[in-house]
């Protein structure tokens, strides 16, 4: 069974196809730049498992576009790996907010299309896109399964006393004004790789008391018992939490209002500011991405090691609220762009953490030794595992797909 997954972006559509009888990625590409100025300099990047990348510039004005240009390149006598689009059974759609409607994975049909556009009002900068992305699939391959797996839906099993915040109980009655959470496919993903590997190692699910630690240009961090999530460091909106890449993360609701009257600005400005002026780059002044900031903290910027110091120092307060949480830590999982790949932030978030049973091995936190996606860096006789584990957000779209499909053929 060979199966497709769609992540659309306001200008973007990232695709990747599955042979799901290996689990096996077939290839996987990016349209960028799509109705960005009428989509006159968009392009395409296709990427063959193992073979060459093909790359193609062609004019996008939206996303229908975008996609048959990926569908040909997959389809290519020359870079593609599938002889027709006949061979996709089903496809998968990545979509941020499904609300409180949505716990799992669902086939799409209209009335879940209509919920997608509803819950647009919690993500505008994310439901959009998906259902463009939605629309745009069914309209080129309109007779196989489509299937919504929501960024939302992991988070779905907090307890009330974790997801409501403390405003009158009527806005979430009238409003839905809650916490969600967001990233909940990558944090499923790791914590069910964490959960195996701690089920070899003799420690029932029942047991098991695991923070996930997504990290990259947006990070969270989700506290997660037995299999289930309990706690999770995103909020109504993706913006609460960590400090991430352009996002200011946490801070006291009273800042927006002095903001607000002190720099004579409305809401689309200030939310600007909070989403794409704020975090790393609002603090350090030179960037987003952390390999910059740490080069220039290295160099001597104060405000760029100021960002650094923010960046772990707050990880290590959600950790140990999540430690206390849970009753207890049996592992912490590294994830996402820096979390698998950043030694050193590592290092950082997790000192002075020993009290916890937190012991990292400088050697194995240097260079993980990879098995299966997974490597332990802690100490030898560390009572609490540290796992980096390379996520895999769209092999879990893949996997949700087949079984919704698998289960409406069963009726």
């Amino acid at each position: 069974m060979k199966v497709l997954v769609i992540n659309c972006g306001s200008s973007s559509l990232k695709y990747q196809l599955f042979d799901m009888t290996t689990g096996q990625s077939m290839a996987d590409g990016i349209a960028q730049r799509v109705a960005v100025e009428g989509g006159v300099h968009a392009s395409l990047e296709h990427r063959p498992a193992g073979g060459q990348t093909h790359h193609l510039a062609a004019p996008m004005p939206d996303h229908r576009v975008a996609f048959r240009h990926a569908m040909e390149a997959l389809t290519d006598a020359q870079h593609g790996v599938i002889p027709s689009l006949g061979e996709i059974a089903a496809v998968g759609h990545r979509v941020v907010h499904g609300g409180e409607q949505f716990a799992a994975a669902v086939l799409i049909d209209g009335a879940v299309e209509r919920a997608i556009e509803r819950f647009s009002e919690l993500a505008p900068l994310h439901n959009p896109p998906n259902l463009q992305g939605i629309r745009a699939c069914k309209a080129v391959l309109p007779d196989i399964p489509h299937v919504a797996v929501f960024d939302t839906a992991f988070h779905q099993t907090m307890p009330a006393c974790a997801y409501m915040y403390g405003l009158p109980y009527e806005l979430y009655e009238e409003r839905r004004i809650r916490r969600y959470g967001f990233h909940g496919t990558s944090h499923r993903y790791v914590s069910l790789r964490a959960g195996e590997y701690l089920s070899a190692a003799g420690i029932a699910l029942e047991d098991q008391k695991v923070v996930t630690c997504h990290l990259g240009n947006g990070s969270s961090m989700t506290a997660v018992r037995a299999g289930k999530c309990v706690d999770t460091s995103m909020g109504l909106t993706p913006l609460e939490g960590l400090l991430m890449g352009t996002r200011s993360g946490d801070l006291d609701p009273a800042i927006v209002i002095y903001l607000m009257e002190a720099l004579q600005v409305g809401p689309r400005e200030l939310d600007d500011l909070l989403n794409k002026q704020s975090g790393m780059l609002g603090v350090s002044g030179v960037g987003s991405d952390m390999r910059d900031v740490r080069r220039a903290a290295d160099a001597g910027n104060q405000r760029a090691a100021l960002a650094l110091g923010m960046f772990c120092y707050r990880l290590r307060k959600y950790l140990g609220a999540y430690a206390a949480v849970l009753g207890g830590l049996s592992a912490v999982v590294f994830t996402g762009g820096i979390g698998e790949n950043d030694a050193r932030t590592r290092a950082c978030c997790l000192q002075g953490l020993g009290f916890l049973g937190l012991s990292l091995d400088p050697a194995r936190n240097e260079r993980p030794e990879f098995a299966d996606n997974l490597a332990c860096v802690e100490q030898d006789g560390c009572s609490v595992r540290i796992l980096v584990i390379r996520t895999d957000e769209e092999l879990m779209i893949a996997r949700d797909t087949v079984a919704v499909v698998q289960q409406a053929a069963r009726g």
